[in-house]
């Protein structure tokens, strides 16, 4: 790989930087980071507040959350549609402002119905604005660092978890109405921040540069970089081939990959979910072993997640490590059952070597994911395939703390066995479902950056 910035956008940093050269790629990365951060502040406290500041019941709360979950899983594809039309820059940049609105609304909520309303509102343009992100990074960036670049940003993003969740135990210490609000005010000023980083977002000399690249490699991967980009500047749309951009809702093989994907994203539930209650129920481990998991899983993520997605550049190679990534998942489960068996110590060694076992699953994964995502769409529909892809994810994220619970928590060590043998089968379907597949090149379809 290159490391130009205009042509590699590797995520290393220069010299003395902590950043990285490329413009864009930093830019991103800023906005990564405050998103994170903000992020980081309202899932520490956002359970409690609900609970001991509005005063819904646990249950309420868990029903709220999960209609705003089926909400969001409805908003990918509108919400990617709708940036293909207008633009991924232009749409966010209205989004934001939403979004921030939307986190200080829940401060005024008194009642179980606003708070649903409010929830499905949030979700939904959260993981809407989610999938247009993704659309904006796979047209702005050059195919040479567009999974590099990723992998990065989700290592600084984990990063911005951590640093968010360390604030917001100050709120819990405190646990008052006024230091709960103060976590939503500081979330909302975060949404407001990367809207501010994303107004001087290089988009527009990036991309030219990219639809060079693209056109004189030939059989680069497609990044949605296709197009006339001054007639895109001019706020016109470029002349589209007679066939047109294919749709992702009808591309069965995409519908395929996405829903196999899904299965995999289920490691989610396992870590948020399945271990928290395992732990506790199943095994004689201390509590706080759930601390220790987490950092292990924040770590080797900010530290491993660049280096992970090394070899992952075309179909192939995505679809092996995801295989591979299905099987290291497959074998934390394993691991976890045997936690049930033998005392504290050996519980809590057991759960430990789980958990790395776990993210190195996760890390493989997740780049997979990103390189399917991204090759096996139109790149003149990149704002609606990558709302079906995430729309997949969310799913997964809804349905996954059912899932687990009825077979880790509620069969133990069997239950586990269930779950690793659905995360082997997943991995070498999705192999399977991407063979002789092509990266998804559709003729010169308009793109629109905002």
């Amino acid at each position: 790989m290159t490391s130009s910035p205009r042509t590699g956008a590797r995520p290393r940093a220069s010299g003395r930087r902590l950043l990285p050269a490329d413009p864009l790629l930093r830019r991103l990365v800023l906005m990564g980071l405050v998103n994170s951060v903000g992020d980081g502040l309202f899932v520490t406290v956002n359970v409690l507040f609900f609970t001991r500041s509005i005063g819904l019941t646990p249950t309420s709360v868990a029903l709220g959350l999960t209609v705003a979950g089926v909400c969001g899983v409805l908003a990918g594809v509108p919400m990617g549609r709708l940036a293909d039309r207008v633009g991924s820059k232009r749409l966010l940049l209205a989004v934001g402002p939403l979004e921030a609105a939307a986190v200080l609304g829940y401060a005024f909520v008194h009642s179980f119905a606003a708070f649903v309303v409010l929830a499905c509102a949030a979700t939904a343009l959260s993981r809407g604005a989610a999938a247009v992100r993704s659309a904006l990074i796979a047209r702005a960036l050059p195919a040479e660092g567009q999974v590099r670049a990723r992998a990065l940003l989700r290592s600084v993003m984990n990063a911005g978890l951590v640093v968010g969740s360390g604030g917001a135990a100050l709120a819990l210490q405190a646990d008052s109405y006024t230091g709960y609000v103060t976590m939503l005010v500081l979330d909302a000023v975060s949404f407001l921040g990367v809207t501010v980083l994303l107004a001087g977002l290089p988009v527009g000399a990036v991309t030219a540069a990219g639809a060079r690249a693209t056109g004189a490699g030939g059989a680069a991967r497609a990044t949605g970089v296709k197009g006339a980009t001054g007639a895109e500047g001019a706020g016109g749309t470029a002349a589209d081939d007679s066939r047109g951009p294919r749709t992702a809702l009808r591309d069965r093989r995409y519908l395929l990959v996405t829903a196999l994907h899904a299965v995999l994203e289920l490691q989610l539930a396992v870590l948020t979910v399945g271990l928290p209650l395992w732990i506790v129920l199943g095994t004689g481990a201390p509590a706080a072993v759930l601390a220790a998991v987490n950092v292990v899983n924040c770590l080797l993520v900010v530290v491993f997640q660049v280096r992970a997605s090394r070899g992952v550049t075309d179909v192939a190679s995505a679809a092996r490590a995801c295989s591979r990534g299905a099987l290291l998942l497959a074998g934390g489960c394993l691991v976890y059952a045997a936690a049930q068996y033998g005392p504290a110590w050996a519980a809590a060694g057991a759960l430990l070597a789980g958990a790395l076992v776990h993210t190195l699953g996760e890390l493989l994964t997740s780049a997979g994911g990103w390189t399917l995502s991204l090759d096996l769409a139109d790149p003149g529909a990149h704002g609606e395939y990558q709302g079906v892809f995430m729309s997949g994810q969310a799913a997964a994220h809804v349905i996954g703390p059912l899932v687990v619970t009825l077979t880790a928590v509620d069969h133990g060590a069997v239950g586990w066995v269930v779950l690793a043998g659905v995360f082997a089968l997943a991995g070498p379907a999705l192999t399977a479902a991407v063979r002789g597949a092509a990266p998804g090149a559709a003729p010169g379809a308009a793109v629109r950056l905002g």
